[in-house]
C-alpha cells in the first residue's frame, strides 16, 4: 500500500507540474489519493484491489459528469424572472448554470473581459449563440454596473478549508465590490474542486512566485533610452496632433507577454464576502464547505 501510495503522489506531481494552474487539479488528485488510503476497500490482495480502486475511478468520473447539471439545477431556485446578472470570466459550470435558467425564465448577463486572456469573451460568444442578452464589461468598469445586477455568479478553481475562493484573478474585487453594493456573491464549484488549502492571503496560494508583481531593475542605459525616446515621441504626437484637422483614436495598447507573467492569474476571495456555494453535495455557507471538508478526509 506504501508503495502504491508514493506511486499516486508522485504522478499527482508530474501532472501538476506540466500544469500552468495546478490548483482544481491538484484537488482531485489529493481526493483520489485519500479515497485509496482513508476509506476501507473489500479486496483481500493488491491485484483485486487495484481492480477495485480503477473500477471505482471510472465510477466516480462517469458520475462527475452529471456534477454541473446538478448545480445548475439548484441555482435554478435562485434565478427570477428578467434576473440582471455579472459573472467573471469563462466557467463551464457557470455557463451550464445560465443556459438551464434560459430554458425557463428571462435573463440578461454581463460578463467581464477577464484580461489579459479575453476568456470572457468566449463566454459572451456561447450566451449570445443561445440568445440570451449579453454585454462585455471591462474588468475595470465593474464597480461601475455592479448597481445594474441582482448578484453576482462566479465559477471556481478551487474552494478552501476556510469557505474561502480562488478563481481567475478579477474575482476577489467583483467579491468586495458586491459587500459594498449589498448584492449577493454566488460561487459554483463541483465537489472534486473541495480542496484541503487554508490561504491567508494572496501570497499563501500555490501559484504565487516571487515574480509576480515584482519590479525590474532598469539599467541606467535603459533608462536613459527609454526617456529619449519617450520625448521623442512626445514631440512627435504633439506636432502630429497640430497637423491634423481631426483627430483620429488612439491605437490600442497591449501588455507584453513578459508584463503578463508578473501578473496572477488566481485570486483568493475571503468566506465573509461569498454569500453561498452551490454544490453538486447541496447548498452550502462558506462555513458548511469547511464541515463538509472536515468530514470527507476524516474519512
Amino acid at each position: 500500500m506504501f508503495e502504491l501510495v508514493q506511486a499516486l503522489n508522485d504522478g499527482a506531481e508530474e501532472l501538476k507540474r506540466r500544469s500552468p494552474n495546478p490548483i482544481s487539479l491538484n484537488a482531485g488528485c489529493e481526493l483520489f489519493i485519500a479515497f485509496v488510503t482513508l476509506f476501507p476497500h473489500e479486496s483481500d490482495n493488491f491485484a483485486e484491489l487495484k481492480k477495485e480502486l480503477e473500477q471505482q475511478g471510472r465510477k466516480y468520473a462517469a458520475e462527475a459528469i452529471s456534477f454541473r447539471d446538478k448545480i445548475a439545477e439548484l441555482a435554478l431556485g435562485f434565478i427570477k424572472d428578467d434576473s440582471v446578472i455579472l459573472t467573471h470570466s469563462y466557467s463551464r459550470v457557470v455557463l451550464k448554470a445560465l443556459l438551464h435558467a434560459h430554458k425557463t425564465k428571462r435573463i440578461s448577463v454581463y460578463v467581464t473581459e477577464s484580461r489579459p486572456r479575453g476568456f470572457g469573451l468566449k463566454t459572451y460568444e456561447a450566451l449570445t449563440a443561445a440568445g440570451i442578452p449579453c454585454t462585455v464589461v471591462l474588468d475595470s468598469a465593474v464597480a461601475y454596473v455592479m448597481d445594474r445586477v441582482d448578484f453576482v455568479l462566479v465559477g471556481s478553481e478551487a474552494v478552501v478549508e476556510s469557505g474561502g475562493l480562488i478563481n481567475y484573478v478579477g474575482s476577489n474585487q467583483m467579491a468586495i465590490i458586491a459587500k459594498a453594493a449589498n448584492k449577493p456573491f454566488y460561487a459554483l464549484a463541483e465537489s472534486y474542486k473541495f480542496h484541503r488549502l487554508f490561504p491567508l492571503s494572496q501570497y499563501d496560494l500555490p501559484t504565487h512566485n516571487p515574480n509576480i508583481l515584482s519590479f525590474a531593475t532598469p539599467t541606467a542605459r535603459s533608462a536613459g533610452h527609454e526617456g529619449a525616446s519617450a520625448t521623442a515621441a512626445s514631440e512627435t504626437s504633439q506636432e502630429g496632433s497640430a497637423n491634423k484637422a481631426t483627430s483620429s483614436s488612439p491605437t490600442e495598447r497591449a501588455m507584453t507577454q513578459e508584463q503578463i507573467a508578473k501578473n496572477p492569474g488566481v485570486d483568493y476571495t475571503r468566506p465573509d464576502l461569498i454569500s453561498l456555494v452551490f454544490s453538486d453535495v447541496g447548498i452550502l455557507t462558506p462555513e458548511g464547505v469547511s464541515q463538509y471538508l472536515v468530514g470527507m478526509f476524516a474519512g
